[in-house]
């Protein structure tokens, strides 16, 4: 067909030809390694609580996420909120 050039007949089904299946695996390539090269991000997005620090010396706080609570349960709890917490997590 005249208004596709990059495409040959084929007894099956249309090809690319040749040549542009080149261009586009050679801009491919190019593509994925500039990705290598690309700076990464500096700002971290933070899970942990606000005022973790009253809850640090906690069994299972691990870096690199230290006191992991993704859902804020935490937020302005207390030692009482984080003891039921916990309690109600090991149960379960």
């Amino acid at each position: 067909r005249p208004d596709r050039p990059f495409l040959i007949k084929s007894t099956k089904h249309n090809q690319l030809h040749p040549i542009m299946f080149a261009k586009l695996s050679l801009i491919a390539a190019l593509v994925g390694s500039a990705t290598a090269f690309a700076p990464a991000q500096t700002g971290r997005a933070s899970t942990a609580v606000a005022d973790a620090s009253a809850f640090e010396g906690e069994l299972g706080v691990q870096p690199p996420l230290g006191l992991f609570d993704p859902l804020g349960l935490l937020n302005g709890a207390d030692q009482e909120r984080f003891d039921r917490l916990r309690y109600v997590e090991v149960k379960h």
